[in-house]
């Protein structure tokens, strides 16, 4: 599953809007709206923001594995 996939699945699964999560990880709706497009890959900050909120770890939001869990 590809990084934009990933990320609709998990803020449908939050159910928050694009609105809600922009402002709660510090985008803007459009630089949102162009993840989940597939426009491009967030970098390392807003992608540790997501990886935080919703409580999953970085290699899986890159999809490098399904394990959502955090390695600790």
């Amino acid at each position: 599953m590809e990084f934009k996939e990933r990320l609709v699945n998990l803020r449908q699964e939050y159910k928050e809007t694009q609105i809600q999560l922009a402002e709660k990880i510090g985008l803007s709706c459009r630089q949102l709206q162009a993840l989940e497009a597939g426009s491009g890959f967030p970098n390392y900050k807003t992608l540790c923001a997501l990886a935080n909120h919703f409580n999953v770890s970085l290699d899986y939001l890159a999809g490098r594995t399904d394990n959502p869990e955090i390695n600790r």
